[in-house]
């Protein structure tokens, strides 16, 4: 699907499960991703990120051919448009993403993600807009997004439902 020098993207297959259920088994990653009063087996991550008919395609990212991480990526319905302020005409891509390799953090992999991400949704699926919404408090991805040239344009209050209580978020985005 998307392959930018040593980076990786490529649909999730039946086969990641158990690479899925490590990552999402590990409190540091559920800190800021699902939540760490989350458990994850293989059937809930079957159902998940593999038993689904939605608009999301979902990819693993692999870094020098060794699996590293997960995105999503899918256009924005109408309903979502319009709560985040943006026009029904705007074509309008989300992104989801975690690098499940903890000793991959801080190496520039995600920066590399987001950034080859935002050129191949620009480029392939004409994208005028991509965005995301990060939890205020998880500033390592805030920062990450930020020298993606991705922009905080909202507060969102209360986003997210995460660990038991309702988190606040920043709407980021890229606009072309």
């Amino acid at each position: 699907m998307l392959q930018n020098n040593k980076l990786l993207v490529r649909p999730i297959q039946e086969v990641d499960i158990p690479l899925l259920v490590k990552w999402l088994s590990n409190p540091n990653l559920l800190e800021f991703y699902e939540g760490r009063d989350k458990h994850f087996s293989y059937e809930k991550v079957y159902k998940k990120f593999l038993g689904r008919s939605d608009n999301v395609i979902r990819c693993i990212v692999e870094f020098e051919q060794n699996e590293v991480g997960y995105i999503q990526f899918y256009k924005l319905d109408n309903e979502t448009k319009v709560n985040f302020g943006y026009k029904n005409n705007d074509l309008i891509f989300g992104l989801d993403q975690f690098i499940g390799e903890v000793e991959c953090w801080n190496q520039g992999i995600g920066r590399r993600l987001i950034q080859s991400m935002t050129t191949y949704l620009i480029e392939h699926h004409n994208a005028d807009v991509i965005v995301m919404d990060p939890q205020k408090r998880n500033f390592r991805a805030v920062k990450c997004y930020e020298k993606c040239h991705f922009s905080k344009v909202k507060e969102l209050p209360q986003h997210e439902f995460h660990e038991g209580e309702y988190r606040d978020c920043y709407l980021m985005e890229f606009k072309v």
